[in-house]
């Protein structure tokens, strides 16, 4: 048991010497980076005191869609079927018409009651094709909407300004969240050879 002690006491000695600062002057929190070769550069954080933070703005542009409407009068005039008018029974009515009208008269009283029957036949062939079709004679209103893309400036904060101190020293710097009273500063020392 009293071996075990004394390996255990020695072990801690031998990690507690190697532990040490190699500088004197900067505490054990500071030692991140340190080394034994004098020319590399020693690297470590520390906090710094916020001396101001002005808050920094930038204007967007925001697209959007800006829609009116706007009523116009319309002519409603015509066949309000789908499909359109049926032209076949005015053909057929109109041949039967002037088959009809050549059977009346002579000469020519023939020929012009060809052409009336032709006409007459076209008409009521006409009629009883579309009967079914309904015709709007009349104006309307209709709303009718357009739209365009305008842009809306906005401004929006984009981070703050932050004047700070470290060692006596003041500096300035751009962040994106407002620090508070302190911020962490990473310090670089390089010794500078002569």
């Amino acid at each position: 048991m009293k071996r075990l002690v004394i390996a255990s006491l020695l072990a801690t000695g031998i990690l507690g010497a190697q532990a040490q600062t190699p500088y004197p002057y900067q505490n054990q929190s500071q030692n991140q980076n340190l080394s034994q070769d004098p020319n590399q550069v020693v690297t470590f954080t520390d906090n710094a005191r916020v001396r101001g933070v002005d808050p920094q703005y930038e204007n967007v542009s925001v697209p959007r869609n800006e829609c009116r409407s706007q009523w116009i009068n319309e002519d409603r005039r015509g066949v309000s079927d789908r499909q359109g008018r049926n032209y076949g029974g005015a053909i057929l009515g109109g041949l039967a018409g002037s088959v009809l009208g050549n059977q009346v008269g002579g000469g020519r009283g023939k020929q012009a009651a060809t052409v009336v029957g032709a006409v007459v036949g076209a008409m009521t062939g006409d009629n009883l094709a579309n009967r079914d079709q309904r015709v709007d004679n009349d104006y309307g209103q209709r709303e009718v909407q357009s739209c365009r893309t305008v842009y809306d400036t906005q401004s929006r904060l984009s981070g703050y300004r932050v004047a700070y101190e470290y060692r006596g020293q003041l500096y300035n710097t751009f962040m994106r969240n407002n620090p508070g009273n302190s911020l962490q500063v990473r310090v670089s020392v390089d010794p500078i050879e002569r």
